[in-house]
């Protein structure tokens, strides 16, 4: 061995002693790793993202090249694995990529991407229980870098870091010396497909910060934020070329520099971005871009707050009113949450589930913690309220019923993964699924199981319809369930055609005239026959929220830029009745079946938020519709035209529900953590 090689083989042992001697993972986090620059100062080390796992698929092979060919490369000291490391989220695509990563022979970070948390079938746990954290600290000669999640997390939105994560991050940056470089890896990049980017950005510039690292858009890109740099990494997915890869960053005197190695070639290709460090701040105070802002509680001052209740973690479902005296139930065909006739009032509790874990009660007049309840794991499940009886599921593989006056367990029923699906409480028994396959009706009272089906295709995230005569359910494995209430046996079953990623997961169905509506993500409607499964028709249009008329003469839908429609349930039977004697079914023109269309002010929008109504109020007495975003804002419009009544903004955050309460007051949570009650 000559002396140069031995000098690294110490170097690197004497390195590998720093990362394993102080590594530390709590609460998600993994920190403590110091890595000594090069003897010449200077730093090299791989960046990988959007490596998506699929079993048995070229990408094992692909990122088994990547690890392969950066442990051949004696020079690179450590690796930054920025997102969407599993294609759908799932367990077994998570246990693979952590199998091959754990072939790196020198230090390697990693964070969650959207893939791995808005298809997650354990509610986002099993990142942590797989890897050990989901976010990082660590420096490396002498340069900070810190990792965090973004979501989105469960609910379809735009990204944004969760609450606990933010102030997780808000904590490192307070702590640092103003003098330090900084560089920082999300897996989106910080623009308007971030919610709140604007505020990440800020707090990136009260300190040194020199680099962002991002991932998502498969490309490599280099980037400005308000004059913080930034690169955009290449996914290690074959490109256009077959070229299979990663990207080698440099940082050497005042520069870094950013090539393509490409597996199989003796050497990286020819460097595609540079970027020069600054002893001060890399950017001006003086550019600073157009940060998002709304007027509307300007405009609509009629929409106030009663109370507002901000939560110290994310906020993926729905507030609900346990309301001993006034409690109401959705009628038949809608999907709709229980609700209390009148105001709120004495005695009337809020609940709601965070994904810290924790089911809270709150009093409905002053918006104070009454009771808390913690589970295992974090909660994305809608708690269902009927009489004095609350049940919620958790990722901790357990269904929870409580008191809702006072938070205590009644009784657990225990799955075999996470509980991420709402439950719908109809005639004493609580439908619902999880992600371990199976769909269970539960006797309310005694928590006894009435019956399951144990043949569901994908894990189930949304809250079933029910009446006496069905109940129907979607799942993130491209089928939608029809299940007689009394005994479970499957009526029909459709496969969504498609993707999974289209499948009518997200979805709470809606029901009118013998018919079943669902909106997908693939932009269309569909209209099912309710007792056969058959599928009626198909119209463009809309993205996952769906809502029904007081009447049941309409059902409406939002697209996913600015307008809003209502779809007449007579015009599209008498369509559909003529294709059916044809043995087919219609792929109906939006505006052949349309009872009116609105333009709102939400612009582009793919919150699946379920449209909520109101009836008795508005125009004619037809009707308030209540629609909701992923950007924190509400629309009230007219049922009977679509006319808005007011728009209110809550915050830059997804709006999970909004719940009419009385005949002015709408209950909403959004997903950052906000719990609110309006007065309209």
């Amino acid at each position: 061995m000559n002396f140069r090689r031995m000098m690294f083989t110490v170097a690197a042992l004497m390195a590998a002693t720093v990362f394993l001697y102080a590594q530390k993972t709590e609460n998600g986090t993994y920190s403590g790793v110091r890595i000594p620059a090069k003897e010449d100062g200077s730093l090299k080390f791989a960046l990988m993202s959007d490596i998506h796992i699929s079993l048995n698929s070229p990408s094992e092979k692909g990122t088994a090249q990547c690890v392969e060919d950066i442990n051949n490369n004696p020079e690179l000291q450590f690796v930054l694995v920025n997102g969407d490391i599993a294609n759908f989220g799932s367990d077994e695509e998570l246990k693979s990529a952590k199998k091959i990563l754990d072939g790196f022979k020198i230090p390697w970070f990693i964070i969650p991407g959207n893939h791995d948390a808005t298809w997650s079938e354990s509610g986002t746990n099993s990142f942590v229980r797989v890897f050990g954290y989901e976010r990082y600290e660590f420096e490396a000669g002498g340069i900070k870098f810190l990792g965090t999640p973004c979501g989105p997390n469960i609910r379809m939105a735009p990204a944004l870091i969760p609450r606990e994560s933010w102030l997780w991050l808000e904590d490192q940056i307070g702590r640092m010396a103003d003098d330090q470089m900084l560089f920082f890896a999300n897996h989106y990049p910080l623009d308007s497909s971030l919610l709140k980017y604007d505020n990440v950005i800020e707090l990136l510039k009260t300190k040194n910060t020199q680099l962002v690292f991002s991932g998502h858009w498969h490309i490599d890109k280099a980037m400005d934020y308000e004059g913080l740099p930034g690169i955009i990494i290449r996914s290690q997915l074959a490109t256009s070329q077959k070229e299979i890869g990663y990207v080698i960053a440099e940082v050497k005197g005042s520069t870094v520099t950013f090539r393509d190695k490409i597996v199989g070639k003796k050497q990286p290709g020819e460097i595609w971005y540079t970027v020069r460090l600054s002893n001060g701040k890399p950017c001006s105070d003086n550019i600073v871009y157009e940060h998002p802002k709304n007027d509307f509680n300007s405009r609509f001052p009629q929409v106030r707050e009663i109370w507002r209740y901000e939560n110290n973690a994310d906020i993926g479902s729905a507030a609900v009113i346990y309301s001993p005296r006034n409690q109401t139930y959705s009628k038949e065909g809608f999907n709709m949450l229980p609700s209390s006739s009148k105001q709120v009032a004495k005695g009337d509790i809020i609940i709601f589930a965070d994904e810290a874990g924790y089911v809270y009660g709150l009093d409905a007049l002053s918006g104070e913690k009454l009771w808390e309840f913690r589970t295992e794991g974090k909660t994305f499940s809608t708690p269902a309220v009927s009489g004095k009886y609350c049940v919620v599921g958790s990722s901790d593989n357990n269904i929870y019923c409580l008191n809702p006056e006072n938070g205590q367990l009644r009784w657990k029923v225990s799955c075999g993964k996470s509980v991420l699906g709402a439950a719908n409480i109809f005639d004493g028994v609580a439908y619902i699924g999880a992600s371990d396959g199976v769909f269970r009706a539960i006797d309310l009272k005694s928590g006894k199981l009435r019956w399951t089906y144990g043949k569901i295709e994908g894990f189930i995230v949304s809250r079933p319809y029910a009446d006496r005569e069905q109940v129907v359910v979607g799942d993130w494995g491209n089928r939608l369930y029809s299940f007689n209430p009394r005994n479970g046996r499957l009526q029909w079953e459709w496969k969504i055609p498609g993707i999974r990623n289209f499948s009518a997961a997200q979805v709470w169905p809606v029901k009118a005239k013998g018919k079943i509506f669902v909106v997908l993500p693939n932009r269309n409607s569909y209209v099912l026959d309710a007792k056969s499964g058959a599928v009626l028709a198909q119209i463009y249009g809309g993205r996952e929220a769906v809502g029904l008329s007081p009447d049941r003469q309409q059902f409406y839908i939002k697209s996913m830029k600015d307008t809003v429609r209502a779809y007449s349930v007579e015009k599209i039977e008498k369509l559909a009745s003529s294709a059916s004697k044809d043995g087919g079914f219609l792929n109906l023109n939006p505006q052949d079946v349309k009872a009116w269309q609105t333009i709102t002010e939400y612009r582009y929008d793919i919150a699946p938020t379920p449209i909520t109504v109101k009836e008795g109020v508005g125009k004619q007495g037809q009707g308030l519709m209540f629609v909701s975003t992923s950007r924190g804002c509400i629309f009230a419009l007219n049922c009977l035209d679509g006319s808005v009544v007011w728009q209110h903004y809550m915050s830059e955050a997804l709006v999970n529900y909004t719940l009419p309460i009385g005949e002015s007051q709408l209950l909403v949570s959004t997903m950052d953590g906000v719990v609110a009650l309006l007065e309209y």
